[in-house]
């Protein structure tokens, strides 16, 4: 076993020091954006109090419009006003009417999506070169960002800062500049190997699971040979500091090795797909009560801060109420013992922002149904709604679902490229064999992850990114994962190559017989 250790620890080092130096380096450039890229100035998304009273009814502004149903109603926050949003298919523009007269502010979805980016880049007078409506994933707007369809803004600024913008929740999808562009495509072309075409698929997991056998290999070897071989003192020179620095460095290289390859394998051959889902259309005609002329009474001691049209578990209307959100009590929540709801507050430093966009921090409150056929009080609430929109998607009721929380801050599971809080996660059993997590502010499907795919998930999120450093924060764990890579690259990498090249040269001054 010993002598087929360091037999095959040679013959690999060529391919595995190749591996080790080409995804050691492009992998470095991930915490580097994470934790220096360009990203928002403001963490909340804008935010103004909704007060309907003495608007012109929405049943009315809508079917005035021809709007008989749609897929999504809901109050939006927009430059000057609140507006009616109306959604009408998941992949067409989003329309606008003044809640004051009914008007529709026609071609307005780009529009309001340059406020929306100016407004997370606190940049509100800043111009735009242009916006372009986004409705496929992209080498500039990977699948990874999950979000579509999206509007990319364009400032007109020397340095490319582009953000893009999800209009249905005001949510900013992602954020970059020229840096970032040119730091994404290295990461993309020696990564991840993305630049591939589809019909080289094969080729590519091919060698990407060449190497990473080989650095998986390299592991496993040198772990066999530092319990095989036993020396009574450290050997001199390189071999002596190669086999110091196997000592701390082999279980790193198992591991991102490990998750390596199988992230290669399970994910090869995906098509990128939108788990996003929006509910079927709602009937605007059954709407019929007219929560704008009792709005005062109906709101009496609320700070109503969002309005949504849904379609409850038995096919009835309902209005929802949003109630305003307080960060302190989010905050405290979020954290934990680390902080105490009397010193919370909202994010504000750059470093503030980048740790709650990664850990998530709820941005929103409860909220209260009414019926929109009579204006009742809907008692059964978010976790009932949740439960319909559960088996609406699934096909499934709730005696196939195993468990079910709410869920107010990202992890491992349900990540912050997501970009929505909170959701309701659903654990199915047989036949779905899958967790959902549904958002009742507009009953949608924010995502699903399949039983089947969730040991690769923790895998690639505890094993490769290292997550389990998660509670010291997201600029610890980049640091640290970054100290691990180079140490890997400088003590594995290169006091190995070293060793091997100076054994080649050493074989080829041997005599020949």
């Amino acid at each position: 076993m010993r002598k087929t250790a360091i037999r095959l620890h040679g013959i690999l080092s060529s391919i595995a020091v190749l591996a080790l130096f080409m995804w050691g380096l492009s992998g470095l450039l991930h915490p580097l954006m994470s934790t220096f890229g360009v990203q928002q100035a403001v963490f909340a998304p804008p935010t103004r109090p909704v007060n309907l009273q003495g608007v012109k009814p929405m049943r009315e502004t809508l079917l005035q419009a021809g709007i008989e149903k749609a897929a999504a109603v809901r109050v939006v926050v927009s430059a000057s006003e609140n507006l009616l949003q109306v959604t009408e298919t998941q992949d067409v523009p989003r329309r606008y009417f003044r809640l004051s007269s009914g008007e529709e502010l026609t071609q307005h979805d780009p529009v309001h999506a340059v406020f929306v980016a100016q407004h997370y880049m606190d940049l509100p007078d800043e111009p735009v070169r242009r916006v372009v409506h986004v409705s496929e994933f992209s080498d500039e707007y990977p699948s990874v960002n999950r979000l579509l369809p999206v509007y990319r803004v364009e400032f007109d600024r020397a340095d490319g800062l582009t953000a893009y913008v999800y209009t249905e929740t005001n949510a900013l999808a992602a954020v970059t500049d020229d840096n970032k562009v040119m730091l994404q495509r290295f990461f993309q072309r020696f990564h991840t190997w993305s630049w591939l075409p589809r019909q080289a698929e094969g080729l590519r997991v091919a060698v990407m699971g060449l190497m990473c056998a080989s650095l998986l290999s390299m592991a496993l070897t040198g772990l066999i040979m530092l319990v095989k071989i036993r020396r009574p003192q450290r050997a001199p020179g390189l071999r002596g500091w190669h086999r110091v620095a196997a000592y701390v460095m082999v279980v790193p290289m198992f591991l991102f090795s490990f998750s390596g390859l199988f992230h290669l394998l399970q994910n090869a051959w995906d098509t990128p797909v939108r788990n996003l889902t929006l509910s079927p259309p709602l009937d605007i005609r059954q709407a019929q009560f007219a929560p704008e002329k009792d709005w005062k009474q109906l709101t009496e001691g609320m700070k109503v801060n969002a309005f949504s049209l849904v379609q409850g578990p038995t096919g009835e209307l309902l209005y929802r109420l949003g109630l305003a959100f307080d960060p302190k009590a989010a905050l405290a929540a979020s954290v934990g013992a680390q902080k105490t709801i009397s010193n919370a507050k909202m994010p504000g430093t750059a470093s503030e922002i980048r740790n709650a966009r990664f850990d998530g921090v709820t941005p929103s409150g409860p909220a209260v149904y009414l019926r929109a056929d009579d204006g009742r009080v809907w008692e059964s609430g978010d976790r009932e709604l949740a439960l319909h929109l559960g088996e609406r998607f699934t096909g499934q009721g709730a005696e196939t679902v195993k468990n079910m929380q709410l869920v107010t801050r990202f992890g491992p599971g349900y990540d912050f490229r997501n970009k929505r809080l909170p959701v309701w996660q659903i654990d199915y059993a047989e036949p779905v064999s899958a967790t959902v997590f549904v958002d009742t502010t507009t009953a949608v499907l924010a995502d699903k992850t399949m039983d089947s795919a969730k040991p690769e998930r923790f895998s690639f999120s505890f094993l490769h990114k290292w997550n389990f450093l998660f509670p010291l924060g997201r600029n610890v764990q980049n640091a640290v994962v970054s100290v691990f890579v180079i140490a890997l690259l400088v003590a594995s990498a290169g006091l190995g190559a070293a060793l091997e090249i100076k054994r080649r040269k050493r074989v080829a001054r041997q005599p020949l017989v």
